[in-house]
């Protein structure tokens, strides 16, 4: 039978005891991880956010009601226990804060019983995440993901503390807005006030903080809620969080600085890591063509090697035909895997494939000297020569080979590079190598919509020096764009941007929109930038992967406390669900029926 408190206040969480309290009384309260009864003496691991408690209940401690109880307690019973923190009587837990003392209780309350929970609430759970999804409010007891939520909490205290330190002011900005198709799909919210018409949840507040520059509000920041409905990814929710930031009267340095040394702050007081200031600066263009991805991982080599030169007009058709139609050939050295089998080759095949390959060249270099490629009879012995020599090939090595267009050749070979690693183990979670990744191309080309679209969106300043090429080779254009980059996983993006009405209509012929079509879509902005808008540029940081990856998690799932699953649903909440009739008379919401 569940107890009240009965006027018992909690003076500590039980990992904050330590052996300075042997001798006390103190009131510990939380759930029970297991309870072991030994006949004349009960042991209960007591567990709360902090951490877990050795409990004692012994005849003669406890009065004989006490210790009734004590001996009925089960897993995830909630109690609250008073007694004396007394070194421990048995061996010591060196894998506990608290493996020194225990707490020998004189008084329990039984404050609440519990079920048997569907699955053990430990740390590394091996239960499928759908039934741990499914009853979340359990799973969250995992010491596990309330250390993640616990580091989340400090991640975002911090960041809050070092803005308003450099001057920034921390504005919400609205959760209803203004649909623009431009981007991923909005989630829409209809309005019953006006019937037809529909508010989007915001998939970023750029517009408005732009607004907030033109208000002559200097520095801005804001730990905001987006949303997307777009495909889901590990690294990806449909509602996510972003330490989003603007800054006026800067440049491409000073947004890159003040994030730099938030940075450092957020990884030395929570990880203890020195991140070595100033972080690396690459281009767009070095990062696709030496690690075939803009947003690299650098904590090892195996980079790409372009070898179009080497094989022009060698007897190999698959090389020259792609060289031919503008295309290139770049390798992969995979030192020391030399001796693969087939068949896992045969695997590599099929996953280059998997990202447009259509298939994969390798020479295998053996560690007596003999050599075997599948294209060898296409070539003679100079011409592998060559090539081998163009790889750094040595005895021991495996050369992979992928000829195409260069958007096909750079996302085949990226993730072999990464596949590679994952195979021999060389991506430590211990280890953070970051990296800014600057001048991306403003523009795209869509062959859907057979015309250019913006890689970041149409505010973003073009380089300077190449603002003649918006006439002549819009895909030539660079921005003024960057993105943070750790360990291959894309942190965060931003860029400077336009302030000047002529670049801005510029741009928005270039992307196909005519000024009417503009203004239509982002009206109220170009309106604003009529009445003296300031230099400006910003940046955004997905918050979830920031923590995860600080966290040593491979899923912002581990890090948010009520994810969603892969296809945007919440199985706790059963959510999304139908509603009512009423409700959608009320909004004037007609549904239709498939077939």
């Amino acid at each position: 039978m569940a107890e009240t408190m009965q006027g018992l206040k909690r003076s500590a969480r039980c990992a904050e005891i330590g052996k300075e309290s042997i001798g006390r009384e103190v009131t510990l309260m939380g759930w029970v991880q297991k309870s072991r009864n030994k006949g004349g003496i009960v042991f209960v691991d007591l567990r709360d956010r902090s951490g877990v408690m050795q409990l004692i209940f012994e005849n003669g401690s406890i009065d004989e009601e006490g210790f009734e109880k004590a001996g009925k307690l089960r897993s995830e019973f909630v109690i609250a226990a008073v007694g004396i923190v007394e070194a421990r009587s048995g061996a010591v837990n060196p894998n506990l804060p608290t493996g020194e003392i225990e707490l020998r209780v004189h008084k329990l309350r039984v404050l609440a019983e519990s079920e048997t929970p569907p699955f053990p609430i430990e740390e590394d759970s091996r239960t499928k995440e759908e039934l741990r999804l499914k009853h979340r409010y359990l799973d969250l007891r995992r010491p596990d993901l309330q250390r993640n939520l616990m580091m989340r909490s400090r991640v975002t205290a911090l960041t809050r503390n070092f803005f308003t330190e450099e001057g920034f002011l921390e504005i919400e900005t609205p959760m209803l807005m203004k649909s623009t198709p431009e981007g991923a799909r909005d989630y829409l919210v209809p309005s019953r006030v006006h019937p037809g018409s529909f508010y989007a949840l915001p998939q970023s507040p750029q517009i408005y903080k732009q607004l907030l520059m033109c208000s002559g509000y200097d520095r801005y920041f804001q730990i905001a809620r987006c949303f997307r409905d777009e495909d889901l990814r590990a690294d990806r929710q449909p509602e996510f969080t972003q330490i989003d930031l603007e800054m006026s009267f800067v440049d491409v340095d000073d947004v890159i600085d003040v994030n730099e040394r938030l940075l450092a702050r957020l990884f030395r007081e929570i990880l203890g890591v020195e991140v070595s200031l100033p972080i690396q600066r690459m281009t767009w263009k070095e990062a696709m063509e030496r690690f075939g991805s803009d947003k690299p991982d650098l904590r090892f080599g195996m980079e790409l090697r372009d070898v179009t030169d080497v094989v022009r007009g060698c007897g190999f058709g698959v090389f020259t035909g792609a060289i031919e139609q503008g295309g290139s050939v770049r390798g992969i050295n995979a030192e020391g895997l030399g001796a693969m089998p087939r068949k896992k080759i045969d695997k590599l095949v099929s996953f280059a494939k998997e990202f447009g390959a259509k298939g994969l060249a390798y020479v295998a270099l053996a560690e007596d000297g003999s050599r075997k490629a599948s294209f060898a009879k296409f070539m003679s012995e100079e011409e592998m020569d060559a090539l081998i020599k163009a790889m750094d090939g040595k005895a021991g090595d495996l050369l992979l080979f992928a000829a195409d267009q260069d958007k096909v050749v750079f996302d085949v070979l990226g993730n072999l590079r990464l596949e590679l690693a994952r195979g021999q183990e060389l991506l430590d979670k211990d280890v953070y190598r970051f990296v800014w990744i600057t001048e991306f191309p403003l523009l795209e080309w869509s062959e859907e919509e057979e015309r250019y679209t913006a890689m970041h969106h149409p505010f973003t300043m073009p380089m300077e020096e190449d603002l003649g090429l918006l006439d002549t080779e819009p895909g030539k254009v660079r921005a003024k764009a960057y993105d943070i980059v750790l360990n291959g996983t894309e942190l965060g993006g931003g860029s400077v941007r336009i302030h000047q009405d002529h670049i801005q209509e510029k741009m928005f012929q270039v992307l196909g929109f005519s000024m009417e079509e503009a203004h239509e879509q982002f009206g109220f902005l170009l309106q604003a930038f009529r009445y003296g808008v300031p230099p400006h540029a910003g940046l955004a940081y997905g918050l979830d992967r920031l923590v995860m990856l600080m966290a040593g998690e491979d899923s912002i799932r581990d890090v948010i406390a009520f994810p969603k699953m892969k296809d945007a649903s919440d199985l706790m909440a059963e959510a999304p669900g139908p509603v009512s009739s009423r409700q959608l008379e009320e909004l004037q919401i007609a549904l239709t029926t498939e077939g």
